[in-house]
């Protein structure tokens, strides 16, 4: 009898150790604590300066696109207008490297020049096949026609030669001058648009929907690059934080769905898009029941309803279905 009473005390012992490590390892209940948090946006300016305007209050609801705030612009202003002023520039060398050499009035007095040796070749034309036609008669002197004929030569070089000023006045600059002309236009062009996306850059428009958080500076104060100005919360920014003991995570996936009750609200539904793969607890390399049932890992779900939340509210998570317990 006596050797029975220590081996039921051990029984009993085992027993209970087992009752306890099935209650705190394994989680019966289904429902775990949690918290609402946001993923907000900072945006600030991308170059030093002093905030010329800002017209946003905390809790404004803005749309993607909108104006948030504007950076002084006097200097990108002028610098805008220069780079303008240098491509009006190059592309008026391009236009005179286009244009005739001559100026329409020279060329104008070519033209007059040409029509004169036209009339004197025909003069010299009539003339010289009348010489011709003496000549074949006998009535004229070889001299006469070679006269005639020296004539005719003479104004159809003559007529040639003004057709050739006429065309070099016309011709536009050489080929070398064109290129050089219109890479100058190029790279003009493209300094200001270099210049214009900079000046863009000084009024920051927002990214997305959202409602803005926090201001974080004002209209006159100076703004480092980088520093944020606005905080914004996007509507689809808010996430269901929650932790579950070690031993469930083996039943919880991403893409399953989960109940979503707080205080004064009415439940909505969420869906787990993140499972921590590390324990947020690390015991001791021998773990025992004890520091096993300590392990919790971090799951983060999106709810349907984000409207219906607000960030930092506490809420109580259970599995779709589940039913709440008291």
């Amino acid at each position: 009898m006596k050797r029975i009473l220590p081996i039921l005390a051990l029984l009993i012992a085992l027993g209970g150790g087992y009752a306890w490590y099935t209650l705190e390892t394994h989680d019966t209940s289904g429902m775990w604590q949690g918290w609402v948090e946001a993923d907000t946006l900072f945006i600030g300016p991308e170059t030093t300066g002093r905030l010329a305007s800002l017209s946003l209050h905390r809790g404004d609801k803005v749309t993607a696109g909108a104006p948030l705030f504007a950076s002084e612009s006097e200097e990108a202003q002028a610098q805008v207008k220069a780079a303008e002023a240098s491509v009006s520039q190059a592309r008026a060398q391009l236009a005179a490297a286009k244009a005739p050499r001559e100026r329409p009035e020279e060329i104008e007095v070519l033209l007059a020049q040409e029509k004169a040796a036209r009339a004197s070749l025909e003069a010299a034309r009539l003339e010289f096949e009348r010489a011709q036609t003496l000549t074949t008669k006998g009535t004229a002197a070889t001299a006469v026609l070679d006269q005639a004929r020296a004539a005719f030569d003479r104004d159809t070089a003559q007529l040639e030669q003004i057709r050739n000023q006429i065309a070099v006045a016309r011709l536009p600059a050489r080929a070398p001058d064109l290129e050089k002309a219109q890479q100058t236009v190029s790279e003009a062009e493209a300094n200001l648009e270099r210049i214009r996306r900079q000046a863009s850059k000084l009024v920051v428009t927002a990214p997305t929907d959202g409602t803005v958080q926090e201001i974080y500076y004002r209209a006159g104060e100076v703004v480092n690059a980088g520093r944020p100005v606005v905080a914004l919360l996007p509507p689809d920014a808010l996430k269901i934080r929650f932790f579950v003991p070690e031993a469930t995570i083996p039943t919880l996936k991403t893409g399953d769905r989960v109940t979503i009750t707080c205080d004064g609200c009415a439940p909505t539904s969420a869906t787990i898009d993140f499972i921590a793969d590390k324990a947020e607890y690390t015991p001791p390399v021998i773990y025992s029941l004890e520091e096993r049932a300590k392990l919790v890992f971090r799951i983060e779900a999106t709810p349907v309803r984000p409207e219906a939340l607000r960030v930092g509210q506490p809420v109580t998570v259970r599995r779709q279905g589940e039913p709440a317990h008291e």
